[in-house]
Formats: C-alpha cells, structure tokens, sequence
C-alpha cells in the first residue's frame, strides 16, 4: 500500500511551501516570491512547538522560591514530512527537482549577496484555513530520503523531512515606529473577492494587490479558493 494512503492524500486543497527571497534591510516580510512548492500529497502529519522563556533569579529573603519573570516568547518551530511520488511517469525527473528545490532553501540565494546581506530564502508554510501552522520560517534542515528509482537510475520516489523555524514579525498589532495599531488582520475569502478588491477596499488602491499575493506566497492571482484565509499587510507595509 502506498504510503500516502495514510495521510490526507490527494485533497481539493492541497498544502504549499512559498519560497521568498530574503527582505533587504531590517524589514520583517519576505521578498519577491521565487517559487511556490505544491505538494503531491498533504502531510500525513506534521509536529508544532512552542516555548515561553523564564527566568528565576535565586534569593535568600524568599525562603519557598523567588518569583519567576517571564522574558518572551521563543519563535515557533514545525517538522513537516513531505511525500513525492512520479511513480506513474518512470522517466520523470520531478522528484528530483523537488528535493532540489527544498534543498536550495538551505543555500544563501543570488540576490542576497548582491545586496549585501547573504541569507538563505525565507519560506511560508500554507495548507488552507489551517492558520496556526503559517507563518514565516527559514528551513533549518531537509532530510531527503530516496525510496525508489526508475530504470535510468533517477529517482521517483521520496520522502523529505523538512525543519522549519518561525522568524519573529514585530510584535502583533503594534506599528514599528509609533506602536499604534496597525491594519495587519486576516480575511477569509468570500466568493467575488479578488486580490485587486481587497486592496482598493483596504489600501485604497487596486494596483497593490501584489503586496497581499507576495505577503500571503500567491503566484496566481486567479486562482483564490473562497474561505482562504488571506494575511493583509498593514498600510504601512503596503506603502514602504
């Protein structure tokens, strides 16, 4: 039995890996989209963390203990598995390709050393309206497994075990120069919508529509499923 039979398998909506170039400067949000990885098959599972930092300071005034003083958040972690599988087309190099291109998010790509500032890509994570498990990481390591081969020696075959560890945005809902609030919300989908309504309706102009398909790893704006859960940059994003 394959071993895709035990996850989602193929599925209406199908999991993505956005792959970005890295932002130039201080900025927070992922460059200009290299390229989106649609998986052949949704992850069977996959694995979240997350852990607060603590500090305790000892004492001798507090006999049963000193009180503990929280010093944030630590950046959420994932572990996916990645299955592909070309079986059905023996002389495809697809797998190959794929495994290529997970790994290439381990090597600091063209543009950022032009600019100065060598970084691997930055990828976003994305299956549907499953929020929790999106947000914006740099992959740590793949692990590639090769598990069959076609009769030319090239693989069919694989499984990929991909760490990813979250990059922190500014802190939620706070304006990096004035901390006011910002317009950074989630909007779900709904049948009419398009990337160019919703940047008139919030932004006030439809010719931004890009910065909500680079922020949310969109490389085909026609294709917007309804209930999407769409991140919308704030004004201030959108502007700079």
């Amino acid at each position: 039995m394959p071993k895709s039979s035990k996850g989602a398998g193929k599925s209406l909506v199908r999991a993505t890996l956005a792959i970005h170039q890295p932002p130039v400067g201080t900025s927070t949000t992922p460059g200009a989209l290299i390229k989106t990885l649609r998986f052949d098959f949704n992850p069977a599972q996959l694995s979240l963390s997350r852990a607060a930092q603590w500090k305790v300071t000892p004492t001798a005034a507090v006999r049963d203990g000193a009180k503990p003083e929280f010093m944030g958040p630590e950046p959420r972690a994932m572990t996916l598995e990645i299955f592909l599988d070309s079986s059905e087309r023996p002389t495809s190099n697809t797998v190959l390709k794929k495994v290529a291109t997970l790994m290439s998010c381990c090597e600091v790509t063209t543009k950022s050393i032009a600019a100065k500032q060598p970084s691997p890509p930055w990828v976003v994570f994305q299956w549907g309206s499953f929020s929790t498990a999106r947000f914006t990481a740099y992959v740590s390591s793949v692990d590639a497994s090769y598990t069959l081969f076609g009769t030319t020696g090239v693989p069919i075959r694989a499984t990929c075990q991909v760490q990813l560890h979250e990059i922190p945005r500014k802190t939620r809902g706070q304006n990096p120069t004035s901390g006011a609030l910002t317009a950074r919300r989630v909007h779900q989908v709904v049948a009419g919508d398009s990337l160019q309504s919703l940047a008139w309706r919030e932004y006030g102009d439809a010719n931004v529509w890009r910065a909500i398909a680079e922020a949310n790893g969109i490389d085909d704006p026609a294709q917007l499923p309804t209930g999407t859960e769409l991140i919308l940059p704030a004004a201030e994003e959108v502007r700079h």
